[in-house]
């Protein structure tokens, strides 16, 4: 800390950030004062002060009043602790959209969970509150013409006549051209520069994978069940997934190496996914 470069205060919040998720700074302990922290980093109190608010914005920080140190508030005890996938992934995409260049690629059974994700993102831009310049979204689904593991009815002889089949593929396409136009159309009310794009999957992801701006992955598992599908003349028993409720594990590059190290082989394995065996997907 005592090189001739001074911290930014992203960088001390960050640090601060690296100590709440190792366990050094626990729920309810009180932070060093504003001079011990501005000693520590070799920086002027005024940078201390913006990286105490960062943390305090992101609900870090609670009990913060003049003249006493903030303490940790209680939630950010365990702030990596995985969530059910549509509480944790709206937050986070909401956080990736803060940069000028949004970068967002999805590998899923279908676009619903970022679909419905995506919608406090879009509304904080028709609301002025974010402002990215340009969104590069690429989402993999599986193909229509393979046999998928799930969903499929129990009793299933023929997937071309599956009607849990046809029932998904019927899905995946309206929530695609769904989210494909609610992020397009930022074109035109906001002059953001946009570009959707899907390409097919000759399997059945086991896994939902989300990469944000390469620097976070966000995975979750589907978990298999038995239930009554609805479907055009009734209901029908299938194996399907459970996506909303699966558990999201988050990954981050600043968490340290293992992390980082997932981030990246995770953006290369998505990469290398659509540039060999991936085909041209058409939302039919």
């Amino acid at each position: 800390m005592n090189g001739t470069r001074r911290l930014s205060p992203q960088e001390i919040a960050d640090a601060l950030r690296d100590r709440i998720r190792a366990g050094d700074l626990k729920a309810g302990d009180r932070l060093p004062t504003q001079a011990e922290l501005a000693e520590e980093f070799g920086v002027e109190r005024g940078a201390v002060r913006q990286a105490l608010r960062a943390l305090r914005e992101d609900g870090l920080l609670s009990n913060v009043s003049k003249g006493s140190p903030p303490r940790i508030a209680p939630a950010a005890a365990t702030p990596d602790e995985p969530q059910p996938t549509m509480v944790g992934l709206a937050p986070r995409l909401t956080e990736a959209f803060k940069a000028s260049h949004v970068r967002i690629d999805a590998a899923c059974l279908t676009a619903e969970t970022l679909m419905l994700a995506l919608g406090e993102s879009v509304r904080l831009i028709h609301e002025g509150t974010l402002r990215p310049e340009a969104i590069d979204v690429r989402i993999l689904l599986p193909s229509r013409d393979i046999n998928l593991a799930f969903p499929i009815s129990v009793d299933h002889t023929d997937d071309d006549n599956d009607p849990v089949h046809k029932r998904w593929l019927e899905q995946r396409n309206a929530q695609g051209h769904v989210l494909r136009h609610n992020l397009e159309s930022l074109r035109s009310s906001h002059g953001i520069d946009v570009r959707v794009r899907f390409r097919a999957l000759p399997f059945t992801p086991p896994v939902k994978l989300y990469l944000l701006n390469g620097v976070e992955a966000l995975l979750a598992y589907y978990m298999l069940t038995k239930r009554e599908v609805p479907i055009e003349t009734g209901t029908v028993d299938a194996y399907d997934a459970v996506g909303f409720d699966s558990l999201l594990f988050s990954f981050e590059k600043r968490a340290g190496q293992r992390d980082a190290a997932f981030v990246d082989e995770s953006q290369k394995w998505f990469d290398a996914l659509w540039e060999t065996i991936t085909t041209d997907l058409t939302l039919s």
